[in-house]
């Protein structure tokens, strides 16, 4: 089923609900800056959920790429990404498959709000799947994954998709606002069972970053290393990989 959720803001976040509606198998999977709901990181994670009997719930943040209405890429934010995952569970909290606690899942920009929704809201998350994800604004800016300082310089980064087929633009207030997070001050909420995951040739979110948070997170806990990936996955044999550990860590709930 698809639809639009109004947000708070009045824009139209286009949403996908898949799957058998069974109380108590939900979850929520978020996609990262610059994707959408049909990116390949997330329908992965979401056919691991729905192999194992979930309600999958996906959606378009709005100033993003995709289906949703109003927004736009350049202005994208930690802030805007995690208030629309707010608004897509209160939506979702209205209609008869909605069950709680749940599973939340995200990639990079999507593992940090559904880690901060976590903290915020720990007695509604049963289990929390952080993949590649954003772990602080402040370590975001100690990677080699930008020339921070000409971004800031010229208000905006410009770079073209992995797949060279379209110029992306991202104001620096993305930045400045993603230096008021930091899953580290909130980590102790986390203890829900956690799974992390991360490409061994990351540098977006990398080894070292994932790491810090993995041995900060007080309860059941994994994390992997896929090697030879990069932060989004691209390669097929990455792919396979990424999804099995997914669907095993699901069995173990």
């Amino acid at each position: 089923m698809k639809t639009f959720v109004t947000n708070r803001d009045g824009n139209k976040i286009a949403t996908v609900v898949e799957g058998p509606a069974v109380k108590g198998k939900l979850a929520f999977v978020m996609h990262g800056l610059s994707g959408s709901k049909d990116r390949h990181t997330v329908r992965l994670v979401a056919e691991a959920f729905l192999e194992n009997g979930y309600t999958v719930v996906t959606w378009d943040a709005v100033n993003t790429y995709g289906e949703s209405i109003g927004g736009k890429p350049e202005d994208a934010t930690t802030t805007d990404h995690y208030e629309d995952l707010e608004d897509v569970i209160k939506w979702s909290s209205t209609q008869d498959w909605y069950s709680e606690p749940f599973v939340l899942a995200g990639h990079s920009l999507g593992g940090i709000g559904t880690a901060l929704f976590a903290e915020k809201y720990p007695e509604k998350v049963s289990a929390l799947a952080p993949l590649s994800t954003v772990v602080s604004g402040k370590l975001k800016l100690q990677t080699k994954d930008s020339d921070f300082e000409k971004w800031k310089r010229d208000g905006v980064r410009v770079e073209m998709s992995h797949d060279g087929l379209r110029k992306k633009v991202l104001k620096w207030n993305h930045m400045v606002d993603a230096l008021k997070y930091d899953l580290l001050d909130n980590v102790d909420k986390l203890t829900m069972p956690v799974l992390l995951v991360v490409g061994e040739n990351d540098t977006s979110t990398p080894i070292a970053h994932q790491q810090i948070l993995f041995d900060k997170l007080p309860g059941r806990k994994e994390i992997h290393i896929i090697k030879g990936a990069e932060h989004s996955f691209y390669e097929p044999n990455e792919q396979i990989e990424l999804k099995q550990i997914v669907k095993d860590w699901i069995a173990t709930l």
